[in-house]
C-alpha cells in the first residue's frame, strides 16, 4: 500500500495530525507515506526520517498546485488521506491520483470536500480535533493510538534553548498572542500576563520568556510584558524560527498561551501548558493531553453571547466578543500554576 495525507495547515493541527501519521507507521510499517504540507508547517516537522514531505506554499496558488501535480505525475497512491477541510486543500487533492479517496463524514465536510472524495470516514460528534483525525486511521482498520511526536531538534536550535534556559533554570514561557485573524477575540491582556509573570517570579521562582512571532500585535505584547513585568522576562518575540521555538518550549516548565499553535507544540514537546480559552471550546481545540490545567471560560462566554449552553450550539462554534477573554481572570491562572507546581502534582 502506498499512502498520501494531505493535511497543509496550521501549526496546531498539524501537531494533531502527527501522532496519526505516527500511527499509521506503526501499524504499516512497510508502507512508503508521502505528506503534502505547508510550506511554514514543513519548518516545525519535515526533516523527520520516513516520511516524503511535499510542500506547498500557499501564497503560489494555482501555480504551486499544478507544480505539485508535475512533481507526482506518474505516481498513483491506493490512498489518499484528504485530512484539510478547506477549498483550496481540496483542489490541491485534485492533482493526486489515488485509488481511495478518504475524506470527513458528510457533517464535517465542509467547503464541497465531499465532491473530491469517494470515501469517508465514519460521524463521529463533538470530538477533540485529534481524535477526529484519527477515524482516518479508523478508516483503514487501524484501532490502536499510537501518542507519539518525537520531533526532531536540531543541534543549534537546542543551543539557542540552552542559551536562553541556561542550566535547565526553572522557567515559564508566555506565548500572549493568538494569531492575528482572531487577535480580537483569542487574546488576553498584557497586564494580565504580567500579573501571571510576577506571581510565577515571587511565589515559584520561574524566570520569564515572552515568544510570539513578527506581527506588529506580537512585538507590543513582548516590548510591553518586558518593560513593565516585576520580574526577569527574556523577550524573544520575533526572534525565534520554529524549531527554536520547540527547543524553548521543549526546555520549559510550564507554557501560558490562549488557543494557539504553541498550545500544541507544547504537548507535542511533553512541556505543561495552561491554555487560555473563552472564545473557543477547549474540548475540541484544546491541548490533546493534561487539559486539566487548561482554562475553561467558553461556556460562560458563549452563555453571555447568545444565552446557549455548549451542548445547544454547533460544535465548534466560537465566540466572537472583544471582551470575551476577560472572563478569564489573573487568578484561574495563578491558581493552575500552583496546583502544577505543588509537590503534590
Amino acid at each position: 500500500m502506498s499512502l498520501c495525507v494531505l493535511r497543509l495547515s496550521a501549526i496546531g493541527d498539524i501537531c494533531h495530525t502527527l501522532p496519526v501519521v505516527r500511527t499509521l507507521q506503526a501499524h504499516l510499517p512497510d508502507t512508503p507515506i508521502t505528506w503534502i504540507i505547508g510550506r511554514t508547517e514543513a519548518g516545525l516537522i519535515g526533516d523527520i526520517p520516513g516520511i516524503e514531505f511535499i510542500t506547498f506554499d500557499k501564497r503560489t496558488g494555482l501555480s504551486g498546485m499544478r507544480a505539485i501535480g508535475k512533481q507526482l505525475r506518474g505516481r498513483r497512491f491506493e490512498t489518499l488521506l484528504h485530512m484539510q477541510i478547506s477549498i483550496r486543500a481540496s483542489i490541491l487533492s485534485a492533482f493526486v491520483s489515488a485509488d481511495r479517496r478518504i475524506g470527513f463524514d458528510r457533517e464535517r465536510a465542509r467547503d464541497f470536500q465531499w465532491l473530491f472524495t469517494n470515501e469517508r470516514i465514519a460521524p463521529a460528534p463533538r470530538q477533540h480535533v485529534m481524535e477526529g483525525l484519527f477515524g482516518f486511521a479508523e478508516a483503514l482498520g487501524i484501532t490502536g493510538q499510537v501518542l507519539r511526536w518525537d520531533i526532531p531538534v536540531p543541534s543549534d536550535a537546542k543551543e539557542f534553548a540552552h542559551s536562553v534556559i541556561p542550566d535547565g533554570r526553572p522557567t515559564m514561557v508566555i506565548s500572549p498572542c493568538s494569531s492575528s485573524r482572531f487577535r480580537n477575540f483569542r487574546n488576553w491582556r498584557p497586564e494580565n500576563y504580567i500579573a501571571v509573570a510576577e506571581h510565577a517570579h515571587r511565589v515559584h521562582g520561574l524566570d520569564i520568556l515572552v515568544t510570539g512571532g513578527p506581527t506588529t500585535i506580537e512585538r507590543d505584547y513582548g516590548a510591553r510584558i518586558a518593560k513593565d513585568a516585576n520580574a526577569p522576562v527574556t523577550n524573544l518575540v520575533g526572534e525565534t524560527n520554529l524549531k527554536q521555538l520547540f527547543a524553548v518550549l521543549q526546555g520549559a516548565t510550564v507554557v501560558v498561551s490562549p488557543d494557539s499553535g504553541p498550545v500544541h507544540m507544547a504537548t507535542a514537546a511533553g512541556t505543561p501548558v495552561i491554555g487560555l480559552y473563552a472564545s473557543s471550546n477547549p474540548d475540541r481545540t484544546g491541548p490533546s493531553r493534561q487539559r486539566q490545567w487548561t482554562v475553561n471560560r467558553y461556556p460562560e462566554a458563549l452563555m453571555r453571547e447568545c444565552g446557549k449552553t455548549v451542548d445547544e450550539v454547533r460544535w465548534g462554534n466560537r465566540v466572537r466578543s472583544p471582551d470575551a477573554m476577560d472572563l478569564v481572570a489573573v487568578t484561574d491562572v495563578t491558581e493552575r500554576l500552583d496546583a502544577l507546581l505543588s509537590p503534590s502534582a
